[in-house]
Protein backbone atom coordinates (compact mmCIF):
# COMPACT_ATOMS: atom_id res chain seq x y z
CA UNK A 1 0.00 0.00 0.00
CA UNK A 2 1.00 3.03 -0.62
CA UNK A 3 2.59 5.99 1.69
CA UNK A 4 2.27 9.46 2.30
CA UNK A 5 2.95 11.81 4.90
CA UNK A 6 0.89 15.08 3.89
CA UNK A 7 0.65 17.23 0.75
CA UNK A 8 -1.65 19.21 -1.23
CA UNK A 9 -2.22 20.20 -4.45
CA UNK A 10 -3.99 23.06 -5.97
CA UNK A 11 -7.30 23.17 -8.40
CA UNK A 12 -9.32 25.34 -10.11
CA UNK A 13 -11.95 23.23 -11.12
CA UNK A 14 -12.50 21.97 -7.61
CA UNK A 15 -15.27 19.22 -9.00
CA UNK A 16 -13.42 17.52 -11.69
CA UNK A 17 -10.23 17.19 -9.52
CA UNK A 18 -12.26 15.67 -6.53
CA UNK A 19 -13.96 13.15 -8.66
CA UNK A 20 -9.92 12.33 -10.33
CA UNK A 21 -8.96 11.64 -6.79
CA UNK A 22 -12.04 10.11 -5.50
CA UNK A 23 -11.25 7.84 -8.34
CA UNK A 24 -7.45 7.56 -8.08
CA UNK A 25 -7.20 7.32 -4.48
CA UNK A 26 -9.88 4.94 -3.90
CA UNK A 27 -7.33 2.30 -5.32
CA UNK A 28 -4.85 2.90 -2.60
CA UNK A 29 -7.56 2.42 0.22
CA UNK A 30 -7.82 6.42 0.63
CA UNK A 31 -11.22 7.77 1.25
CA UNK A 32 -12.69 11.25 1.63
CA UNK A 33 -12.40 12.48 4.84
CA UNK A 34 -12.85 16.28 5.28
CA UNK A 35 -14.76 18.62 2.97
CA UNK A 36 -12.62 21.53 2.87
CA UNK A 37 -13.76 25.36 3.42
CA UNK A 38 -12.11 26.39 -0.54
CA UNK A 39 -14.69 23.68 -1.97
CA UNK A 40 -11.43 21.11 -2.35
CA UNK A 41 -11.27 17.67 -0.17
CA UNK A 42 -9.19 15.81 2.19
CA UNK A 43 -8.11 12.30 2.03
CA UNK A 44 -7.27 9.40 4.37
CA UNK A 45 -6.46 5.84 4.79
CA UNK A 46 -5.56 3.44 7.31
CA UNK A 47 -2.07 3.66 8.46
CA UNK A 48 -1.75 7.23 5.69
CA UNK A 49 -1.26 10.37 5.85
CA UNK A 50 -3.30 13.32 4.71
CA UNK A 51 -3.87 14.15 0.63
CA UNK A 52 -5.49 17.40 -0.11
CA UNK A 53 -6.76 18.25 -3.24
CA UNK A 54 -7.54 22.53 -2.30
CA UNK A 55 -8.11 26.05 -3.70
CA UNK A 56 -5.78 27.99 -2.80
CA UNK A 57 -5.97 29.84 0.89
CA UNK A 58 -5.06 33.01 -0.59
CA UNK A 59 -8.50 33.38 -3.16
CA UNK A 60 -5.85 33.84 -5.87
CA UNK A 61 -6.13 31.02 -8.76
CA UNK A 62 -4.19 27.79 -8.65
CA UNK A 63 -1.04 26.91 -10.47
CA UNK A 64 1.43 24.12 -11.02
CA UNK A 65 4.25 24.77 -9.00
CA UNK A 66 7.48 24.40 -11.09
CA UNK A 67 9.89 21.57 -10.04
CA UNK A 68 7.44 20.60 -7.25
CA UNK A 69 6.07 17.03 -6.89
CA UNK A 70 4.53 14.43 -4.75
CA UNK A 71 5.63 11.25 -4.63
CA UNK A 72 3.40 8.05 -2.58
CA UNK A 73 5.63 4.93 -1.83
CA UNK A 74 4.43 1.49 -2.55
CA UNK A 75 5.64 -1.73 -1.64
CA UNK A 76 5.56 -3.52 -5.17
CA UNK A 77 6.50 -2.13 -8.75
CA UNK A 78 3.11 -3.39 -9.71
CA UNK A 79 0.97 -1.20 -7.36
CA UNK A 80 3.28 1.95 -8.98
CA UNK A 81 1.88 0.33 -12.44
CA UNK A 82 -1.48 0.49 -11.48
CA UNK A 83 -1.53 3.72 -10.12
CA UNK A 84 0.14 5.04 -13.05
CA UNK A 85 -1.84 3.57 -15.21
CA UNK A 86 -5.26 4.72 -13.18
CA UNK A 87 -4.47 7.99 -13.66
CA UNK A 88 -3.91 7.68 -16.73
CA UNK A 89 -6.97 6.36 -17.41
CA UNK A 90 -8.74 9.33 -15.57
CA UNK A 91 -7.03 11.73 -17.77
CA UNK A 92 -4.14 12.11 -16.22
CA UNK A 93 -1.25 13.19 -18.95
CA UNK A 94 1.90 10.89 -18.64
CA UNK A 95 5.10 12.34 -17.10
CA UNK A 96 7.39 9.56 -17.70
CA UNK A 97 6.11 5.97 -17.65
CA UNK A 98 6.97 3.24 -15.15
CA UNK A 99 10.14 1.61 -14.99
CA UNK A 100 13.15 1.87 -13.42
CA UNK A 101 15.50 4.72 -13.36
CA UNK A 102 18.45 3.51 -11.98
CA UNK A 103 19.20 0.03 -10.17
CA UNK A 104 16.69 -0.61 -7.78
CA UNK A 105 14.87 2.58 -7.99
CA UNK A 106 11.73 2.46 -9.89
CA UNK A 107 9.31 5.53 -10.70
CA UNK A 108 6.36 6.46 -12.75
CA UNK A 109 5.44 9.89 -13.60
CA UNK A 110 1.98 11.95 -14.25
CA UNK A 111 0.05 15.17 -13.98
CA UNK A 112 -3.51 15.48 -12.68
CA UNK A 113 -5.89 17.41 -14.61
CA UNK A 114 -4.50 20.97 -13.48
CA UNK A 115 -1.14 19.83 -14.25
CA UNK A 116 0.60 19.24 -11.08
CA UNK A 117 2.83 16.57 -11.39
CA UNK A 118 3.05 13.30 -8.84
CA UNK A 119 5.16 10.11 -8.86
CA UNK A 120 4.59 6.45 -7.20
CA UNK A 121 7.50 4.69 -6.55
CA UNK A 122 9.42 1.81 -5.19
CA UNK A 123 13.03 1.39 -4.03
CA UNK A 124 14.61 -1.47 -3.87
Amino acid sequence: MAKISYLTVGSNHLDKAKAFYDALLATIGMAPAHEHASGGRLYRGKGTGLFGVLGPYDGNPACVGNGMMGGFDFETREEVDAFHAKAIALGATDEGAPGERMPGVYFAYFRDLDGNKLCGYKFG
